[in-house]
């Protein structure tokens, strides 16, 4: 008699796909959450039931979440310190002309 300890469980769940939203036009997308979906034409629909039903929404970004590239937080110290040897990117280097508000 076989046992189904030895048998993988099969993942039915559709893929996920990471959601950003454009409330205006020229504002920026904002990540809003993720929907799942068989493929990006029916998470462009999921994402519009879900995301813009309760607002204003201009714009709608379905992006499968397997294609994003992010840090770790063991990422946090080398990969964000800043590079010391090029001081000429710190803006205490610049004089501000006069007459320049709100810098």
């Amino acid at each position: 008699m076989a046992t189904e300890k030895n048998v993988p469980e099969q993942d039915t769940q559709w893929p996920r796909w990471e959601v950003f939203v454009q409330e205006k036009t020229g504002e920026p997308h904002q990540h809003a959450g993720s929907v799942h979906a068989p493929d990006g034409e029916l998470a462009l629909q999921n994402a519009r039931d879900v995301y813009a039903r309760r607002g204003k929404v201009y714009s709608i970004w379905v992006v499968p979440a397997e294609h994003i590239v992010a840090t770790s937080p063991s990422d946090q110290g080398p990969f964000f310190d800043p590079a010391e040897d090029k001081i000429f990117r710190y803006p205490h280097f610049y004089k501000v002309p006069r007459g320049v508000k709100n810098l």
